[in-house]
């Protein structure tokens, strides 16, 4: 194509930028804006604004609806949130694991007795039942730290029933499961004791020395004597309800006892050595004596508390004869004044010490034991004989003694007749 231009063509149109135009104050605003209302201007239109003489309440301003954030920021909220949440979870799960942690160790130390101070305690059971009271003690005495914590094991381990009556030596080497154990009758640290019983204590004085010694009390002593049926035959025959119905029979001896030891066990101990001691050998010869097993422990009893320690076969005849000759001058009553002193002592308080036998005694002391107002034997034994007196009741010697008097020089003498015996009375300083 020829691009030749003539002279006459006219010049090829341009496109040329139009120069900005100039808006006038009086041209209308861009089209743009010409939809847009107007906007009020207080100042320049002053007679827009409503105050005092616009008749209508005041309307608040009508909030903008709004408009839900935009997805993205919701997302980046939820993150947020949730890693919030997270961290919180962590740090309590880590702190509830570590205060866990500690009550377990704790605990388990006292559990299993680690890191425990050395030291050694004695728990004393009296009532197998009063488990709450031997917790008390453990506590107290430092064995344990955690009673609630001893009591929740003992019940899972079912060791409240290996508990038993006795005193116990422990130490804080122990954990639960040896404490338990430790605190059975079959423990070796159970506490116990040598006990020698004197001959001629009567059944109250036992009693005493076994509560002195830490081994029984006095009051469960008392009430397991006379209440419990002990299955011996010499027994048989005495009713039960009083304590000294065993008068007699606690043989005297050395007994290893344990501390706080069942009454039950300690007097059954001493019954057992008794039947042990009297044979059978010796009780036939008794039977064929035509006296009985009682009738000698109660020879015995009396020949026990008159006794210098070297004359027991002598008492003994001086009793069997006053027995066994009632038309005699003493008419038949055995006259020892030891069977007095057994009721003064039996009827002395507690922690006090009973009086002497008096010479008025002998007529005004109403009492069944008081041989000088009642004929033959005491219905009971006044004190628990050893085996040489009771072998002086079964052998005594043959003589025609039926007095004796302790004389100045700590023995006794002997007499046929009550002159004689009267005249040696007189010459004693102590008469």
């Amino acid at each position: 194509m020829d691009n030749r231009r003539y002279r006459g063509d006219p010049e090829p149109r341009r496109y040329r930028e139009e120069p900005e135009r100039r808006r006038y104050r009086d041209d209308p605003p861009p089209r743009h804006y010409r939809d847009d209302p107007p906007q009020r201007r207080y100042r320049e239109e002053p007679d827009q604004r409503r105050y005092r003489e616009d008749p209508e309440p005041r309307r608040h301003r009508e909030e903008p609806p709004h408009r839900p954030p935009s997805r993205s920021n919701q997302k980046r909220k939820k993150k947020r949130s949730t890693l919030s949440s997270s961290m919180l979870y962590i740090l309590m799960v880590c702190g509830i694991s570590v205060i866990l942690a500690v009550v377990g160790w704790t605990l388990a130390n006292d559990v299993l007795a680690l890191n425990k101070e050395e030291g050694t305690a004695v728990i004393n059971v009296q009532d197998e039942n009063d488990f709450g009271g031997v917790v008390k003690q453990l506590k107290d005495q430092g064995i344990i730290n955690y009673k609630w914590a001893f009591r929740l094991f003992s019940a899972v381990t079912n060791g409240r029933e290996k508990i038993s009556v006795g005193t116990y030596e422990l130490n804080t080497d122990m954990d639960y499961r040896a404490i338990l154990n430790n605190l059975g009758s079959s423990s070796s640290s159970r506490m116990s004791t040598a006990v020698t019983i004197p001959e001629g204590y009567s059944v109250k004085q036992i009693f005493q020395m076994l509560e002195d010694k830490g081994i029984s009390s006095v009051e469960k002593l008392e009430d397991m004597a006379a209440n419990h049926d002990y299955a011996f035959s010499f027994l048989q025959d005495i009713p039960l309800g009083d304590p000294n119905r065993l008068e007699g029979y606690l043989f005297p001896d050395t007994y290893e006892f344990y501390m706080g030891e069942d009454p039950r066990f300690i007097l059954n101990k001493m019954l057992v050595n008794f039947d042990a001691k009297v044979t059978d050998e010796m009780r036939q010869k008794i039977a064929d004596s035509g006296r009985t097993v009682r009738d000698i422990i109660i020879i015995a009893s009396m020949i026990e508390r008159e006794t210098d320690g070297t004359d027991r076969t002598k008492i003994a005849s001086v009793i069997y004869n006053r027995l066994n000759h009632p038309n005699s001058g003493t008419q038949g009553y055995v006259q020892v004044d030891a069977t007095l002193q057994y009721v003064l002592d039996q009827q002395a308080e507690e922690g006090t010490e009973a009086r002497k036998v008096t010479r008025d005694d002998y007529r005004n002391l109403s009492s069944p034991y008081n041989t000088y107002l009642n004929k033959g034997l005491p219905p009971g034994p006044i004190s628990n004989p050893g085996m040489t007196s009771i072998l002086a009741a079964m052998n005594p010697d043959s003589s025609n003694y039926y007095y004796y008097s302790l004389g100045d020089d700590g023995v006794h003498h002997f007499f046929n007749s009550l002159s004689e015996h009267e005249n040696f009375m007189a010459s004693q300083s102590g008469n």
